[in-house]
Parts: structure tokens; sequence; C-alpha cells
């Protein structure tokens, strides 16, 4: 069992290619094995300390890896239901980007299939148990998607707004999404997530008319935890603030091609 949360062993991880025709391609079962006559096994802080050290070094390794073939990974993490998928195929769809996508769901092949549908290369790992991706598990997932030199690497994380938070990928920037139908106290209630986000999008907000919100109640609990992310309000679904989204990307890109970290610019809140 995962001494960090609780989610489960490990053993149930499948990283598995998708092909053109949506039918998985040469799966990848891959079980954990964990010492458990570790003396110290009893005590969670210093096994969490150790499962984080461990994770973030793996981590280093994959940002190495992906340096040297100038790629960028966005860690795209969120709630169930906010609309990552759905921001992902508008994505491929417009953006002049040369992307490349790790899914990442406990089962099911559903959202690999629909942006193998697009045309764009697509691996799922599927967590089993597993409540969020490790740097290992991205690691497996990059061997098997093999991205071209240049890409834009997205990993779409379980939907979860605790454990993601926790586990550096090996990611260049962090994005995470909220839809305005989740309400406003989210970055509240998670404030680990949206600490650590480099990025907050607030998706559906062409349901705003809807709903008994203020768009300004979100962007003021998303300051009161992380002053500083970037901010960028819009809809997957209708196109709204894409373009803006497809920038901040672009900028990353082009911030990475230059040899320096900062894709500035963004939208502020």
């Amino acid at each position: 069992m995962c001494a960090t949360c609780g989610c489960g062993d490990g053993a149930g991880v499948r990283v598995t290619a998708v092909g053109r025709d949506g039918t998985p391609v040469h799966p990848h079962p891959h079980p954990h094995h964990h010492d458990h006559d570790d003396p110290d096994h009893a005590h969670t802080v210093v096994l969490e300390q150790r499962i984080l050290a461990k994770n973030d070094r793996l981590a280093e390794r994959n940002r190495r890896w992906l340096a040297a073939r100038g790629c960028v990974v966005v860690n795209l993490m969120s709630a169930p239901g906010s609309g990552k998928t759905t921001l992902l195929e508008r994505t491929i769809g417009e953006a002049a980007l040369p992307l490349a996508v790790i899914e990442g769901d406990q089962e099911t092949l559903a959202d690999a299939r629909r942006i193998e549908a697009t045309g764009c290369p697509v691996v799922q790992i599927n967590t089993g148990a597993g409540c969020h991706l490790d740097a290992d598990m991205t690691a497996r997932g990059l061997h098997a998607l093999d991205p071209r030199p240049g890409s834009v690497v997205v990993v779409e994380n379980v939907g979860n707004l605790v454990c993601p938070a926790l586990f550096d990928l090996g990611e260049t920037r962090r994005v995470v999404i909220m839809s305005t139908t989740e309400g406003p106290d989210k970055p509240l209630k998670y404030p680990q997530m949206f600490l650590g986000a480099d990025l907050v999008l607030v998706n559906k907000i062409d349901l705003l008319p809807h709903l008994d919100l203020r768009l300004e109640e979100i962007v003021e609990n998303v300051r009161a935890v992380n002053p500083t992310a970037d901010l960028l309000p819009l809809s997957a679904a209708r196109g709204e603030g894409m373009t803006t989204w497809y920038g901040w990307l672009g900028r990353l890109t082009d911030a990475t091609a230059a040899h320096h970290g900062d894709a500035g610019g963004t939208v502020r809140s």
C-alpha cells in the first residue's frame, strides 16, 4: 500500500499504447514490489519522505531525458469531470503545436481512444487502485509514447485534487483545471493542489449564467491560495479563451527552445 495516500500497492498499474483503430497495443503490466521488512515501515512520515524523495529523483531523471529531446511536459490536473479531455481534444485540433498525450485513469481506455481519434500520439496509463500518477509510471509512459523531439507532452493525470499534487512527474509546468460547476471553494478546500499550479484554468465559463456564483469568487479564492499563478477563464466546449491557452503553450515551447524556463506573459486576474 502506498504509505503517502493509501491508494494501493501499484500491482495493477498498466501502460498501454493505443493504435490508430482505437485498440490497445502492447500492454505493459509492471507490478511494484515493496520491502515489507523495512523496520521503519510503520512510521508514515518517514515512509512518505522516502517515497517522495525517490519519486523526486526519478522525476529529475525524466526531466533530463525530456530536456535532451527538447520536449516540454505539462502535468494537467483536476477533479473528475472538469473537462481535461475536452480541452485536449480542442487543443489538438486547433493549436499548431506538436502534441503528444499520456492519459492517466484507474481503468478503461476511454479517454485515450478519444485522443487517438484526433490523430495525436497517445499512451494510456491505468493505475488500478492508485489515485495518481508518479514519476516511475510517467517514465514508462514516456518510453511507450516515445515523443518526437520538440514535442509538447501533456500528461492528463488521474482525476483527483489531493494526491497528484504531491508527485513530481518531471514536468515543465503544472496546470490545474477547475470548472465553474464545481463551485467557488475548491482552491480553499484543496490548497496544496492550487498552491503548486503555474496556471489555473477556470473551465465551463459558458455555464456561468445558469449558476449561482460569480467568476470573481473563484478568482478571489485562487488568489487567496496562490497569488502568483497565471489564471485563465475559458470554455473548452465553446472555444472562449482557448486562443490564450494556445499562446501560453506556445510561449512555453519557445522558452524551452531558447533554453530558459519562464513562459511569461500569460493572462492574470
